[in-house]
Formats: C-alpha cells, sequence, structure tokens
C-alpha cells in the first residue's frame, strides 16, 4: 500500500522541517522526487540523505518564470505538494506593507505560481494530485497571526477551487492543516525570541495542544503520504487538520 512507485513528485520548501519529511518518505516509498528550494544548503544535504531519487532545484516560488522554467525542464508531474511558506509575527495594526507583501508573495502566489506551472503539464499526461500546505490558522483565530492566517485561508479557498476545477482532468487537490510542528524553525525561533527560557517555551508551546506535545515532521509527512497515493483517490477538495485535538478539543 501506499507505494509512489514510477511517480514524479515536486515538493517545494523540501529541504528542511516538514517538506524534508515528505521528501524523504515519498523518495523512500518509490517516487522520483525533486526538491523545490532557495536554500542550496539544506537542500543538498536532503538530497544526500534519500540518495540518487532524488533531485533539488533553486527556486524562488514567487517568481512565476523562475518555477514554469523549472517545471518545465522536470517535465512529467505526478503530485505536487505545496509546502513552502513563511510565517510572520503581529496583528493587523502592527504588520507594516512589506511584511504582508512578503507572507502573501511566498504562501499565496507562490502556490499559485506552481498551480500554474503544474496543472498544464498534470493534464497532458491525464490527471495529477496535488496537496497545499494550510495551517489551523486558516480556520481558528490564532493571536498575532493576522498575515500568516490570511495566507492559509487563502490556500484553503484556493484548494477547493482547483478541486473543482479540474475535476474531469484527473487531478485531485487537498490540503493539509497542522498546529504546532517541531521543526527547526520552531527551535531558532524560540531561542531568538526567548534567550534563556527555551525549555520553559517549547514546554508551553506543547502543552498548548490538547494531546500534550508538538506533531513530529514525519506524522506529518504519512498523512501527505496517504492523500498523495492512489488509496486516497476518492478524495479531493478536503482541508485535513493534524492537530493533536486543537481545533475540536477543548483542553
Amino acid at each position: 500500500m501506499f507505494s509512489l512507485q514510477n511517480k514524479t513528485a515536486i515538493i517545494t520548501g523540501g529541504g528542511s522541517g516538514i517538506g524534508k519529511a515528505i521528501a524523504v518518505l515519498f523518495a523512500k516509498q518509490g517516487a522520483k522526487v525533486h526538491i523545490i528550494e532557495l536554500d542550496e544548503k539544506t537542500a543538498s544535504e536532503t538530497i544526500k540523505e534519500i540518495g540518487s531519487n532524488a533531485a533539488y532545484h533553486i527556486c524562488n516560488v514567487a517568481d512565476q518564470q523562475q518555477v514554469v522554467d523549472v517545471f518545465n525542464a522536470i517535465g512529467g508531474i505526478d503530485i505536487l505538494v505545496n509546502n513552502a511558506g513563511i510565517a510572520h509575527i503581529g496583528k493587523a495594526d502592527t504588520t507594516n506593507e512589506s511584511d504582508f507583501d512578503r507572507v502573501m508573495n511566498v504562501n499565496v502566489k507562490g502556490a499559485y505560481n506552481c498551480l500554474f506551472a503544474a496543472i498544464p503539464l498534470m493534464k497532458v499526461q491525464g490527471g495529477g494530485v496535488i496537496l497545499n500546505s494550510a495551517s489551523i490558522a486558516a480556520t481558528v483565530g490564532i493571536t498575532d497571526r493576522f498575515a500568516y492566517s490570511t495566507s492559509k485561508g487563502a490556500i484553503v479557498a484556493m484548494t477547493l477551487s482547483v478541486a473543482r476545477d479540474y475535476l474531469h482532468d484527473n487531478i485531485r487537490c487537498n490540503c493539509i492543516s497542522p498546529a504546532r510542528v517541531h521543526t527547526p524553525f520552531v527551535d531558532g525561533f524560540i531561542a531568538k525570541n526567548y534567550p534563556g527560557k527555551e525549555a520553559e517555551i517549547f514546554e508551553k508551546l506543547s502543552k498548548s495542544q490538547p494531546i500534550g506535545r508538538m506533531a513530529k515532521p514525519e506524522e506529518v509527512a504519512a498523512l501527505a503520504l496517504y492523500l498523495c497515493s492512489d488509496e486516497a483517490g476518492f478524495i479531493t477538495g478536503c482541508d485535513y487538520p493534524i492537530d493533536g485535538g486543537f481545533t475540536r478539543i477543548n483542553n
């Protein structure tokens, strides 16, 4: 079950965190994995870990021409995972215009650019699967996450639109909405903003999930694998929370 043999998968932001976990797992299940990254160091390290069944491409997902050129060079695409994204802390009146534009360019326009490039290639070969990375912040009010929440709400709406528009092209589109996931980004955020209190803040953030801990990137990757596999062939237009009970269970 869940074999990706003879499939080509593109994973944006696949050099670290959740994207890396997805890239490693998809390659293990037989896919030829193409990582789209800005950070060559993390991308090359991930490729070394995976081995010969993977390649990386340095590309800014916010630049449509770069994306189209890379995707066309790769050719046939069976799976697209729109994972690249950036975070931002701030409220509506404390988020400046340049930060808002930066979040939208990467999180929303970046996903759109990849859809724009991938869908024609999928249509030519008779179908494909798209998985977008949203967040619980799209549907639950999270303090000080105005721009980020806005961008992830757009991802959920984008997912529904694509799922509807390409039903008859045999293209499925879903999204996943994680809560807090323990990635290098989280460790860096804590170290930068709470020096000397790393352990205390990590414990506080972990306990904010009803299940009592953050998710592991590998757990998110396992859900991604299912949704991108043939076994999920009847699933499209859905947003899957993977949140330790955050959105539905009171802690």
